[in-house]
């Protein structure tokens, strides 16, 4: 296991040379290579680690913020369970020259009435919430500046590979000095195509921090996801656990600039039951229409096959799901579609997912109270006669079958 760690740290030498570092030879292409290492080169990378994960941070401290709040409802009213989200300072990445700050939601299930922000000069400023991706967990503040702040380089998402470095930061629990956590990056598509995973340790010290590469240039804003979950909190309970996820949204994406242009994103629901076809072949059957989605309004029907979403193909009713994760509430989106011999393409506009329907509440039982005063020779005499005897109790009719 040392020999592997050991392996991984001389792969630094690459970022090493371009942190000015000397000592270390560089080559156009990075990937390990299958020959021995020299085990003096091993050593150097393993003492050298540190000095590389403390020069990627002080590269992009000048983009983070420290972000207070105040006021607001109690963690278990704003549904963050055991969590204790916006207690003491959380963090934020700048990503726009005139104020734009982007965070991760969970350090506003409180709902706080006043947020500030703390720049790395020192300024505090009142920062007003822009928009908000509930899918994503992210959050656009916006705070009023005449200066121009610095922002920080985004990795283009296809430079990114599985086993390269990642470094987590954030000033969460009241922390002067950011927290560092390193580990390497190990899945790039996840959660609909939306998030980057880590093993980097993550949890609320550093939920709406940077994710950032050995030369510090940002990979994506921390956040707590789950693939099983879309509560507010949900993903929180994986901190600290290995599985962590940070979000890529530089300016020039679309969702970015629905943030900026005030919107709240919400996850898209398309309105279909599906069920996995007969020999696992490929796509989704659809089993059930919800009325009034955008599955009817798109002229879906019962058997209706999905095969493909926006060209992308549907594998299974599982991958189906995963592949809608992609969206939001008013995308449009093709579906193409197998009914019978025929080949469809539909256009469907997602909408918000309905809220669950009310159960209705129990009714309390009704305990019979005995009178105290009433002495045991006031009760009715016991019927000690043969069951023969007895008087024919009236037949219940029988209970209706419910509906299917």
């Amino acid at each position: 296991m040392l020999g592997r760690l050991l392996h991984r740290v001389s792969l630094l030498s690459v970022a090493l040379l371009a942190l000015g570092l000397p000592g270390f030879a560089v080559a156009q292409d990075v990937s390990p290579s299958l020959e021995p290492i020299d085990p003096q080169a091993e050593l150097q990378g393993t003492l050298l680690a540190p000095r590389a994960f403390r020069a990627a941070a002080e590269a992009i401290k000048p983009q983070m913020v420290r972000i207070e709040t105040f006021g607001g409802l109690t963690a278990q009213a704003a549904g963050a369970g055991g969590f204790r989200p916006g207690e003491g300072p959380t963090t934020g990445v700048i990503v726009s020259a005139d104020g734009l700050i982007l965070t991760s939601t969970f350090n506003f299930l409180k709902k706080p009435p006043i947020i500030t922000v703390v720049l790395p000069s020192g300024d505090r400023k009142v920062a007003q919430m822009r928009g908000k991706d509930e899918t994503r967990k992210l959050c656009l503040l916006k705070i009023e500046t005449t200066e121009s702040l610095p922002v920080p380089q985004w990795v283009p998402r296809d430079e990114l590979r599985v086993g390269q470095w990642a470094i987590a930061l954030g000033v969460g629990f009241g922390e002067k000095e950011a927290a560092l956590s390193a580990g390497i990056i190990s899945a790039v598509h996840r959660m609909g195509d939306k998030a980057v995973q880590t093993d980097a340790n993550l949890s609320p010290a550093n939920y709406g921090g940077p994710l950032i590469d050995i030369e510090g240039r940002l990979i994506g804003i921390c956040v707590p996801l789950s693939p099983g979950g879309n509560e507010a909190a949900a993903g929180a309970e994986w901190y600290d656990s290995g599985i962590g996820f940070a979000v890529p949204l530089p300016p020039e994406h679309k969702i970015f600039t629905a943030l900026k242009e005030g919107k709240t994103l919400e996850r898209g629901f398309l309105g279909v039951q599906t069920k996995q076809l007969e020999k696992h072949a490929p796509g989704a059957e659809v089993l059930k229409i919800v009325p009034k989605s955008g599955a009817e309004t798109a002229k879906l029907a019962e058997k209706d096959i999905i095969v493909a979403v926006d060209g992308t193909p549907a594998l299974d009713p599982t991958h189906l799901t995963s592949l809608m994760q992609r969206y939001v509430a008013g995308d449009e989106l093709e579906l193409e579609v197998r009914r019978g011999e025929e080949t469809l393409k539909l256009k469907a506009t997602l909408g918000k997912v309905p809220p669950p329907e009310a159960k209705p509440k129990p009714k309390p039982e009704v305990k019979k109270v005995e009178d105290p005063a009433k002495k045991p020779e006031d009760q009715p005499p016991k019927d000690n006669r043969p069951a023969e005897d007895q008087p024919a109790e009236e037949e219940e009719a029988p209970a209706e079958k419910p509906a299917e």
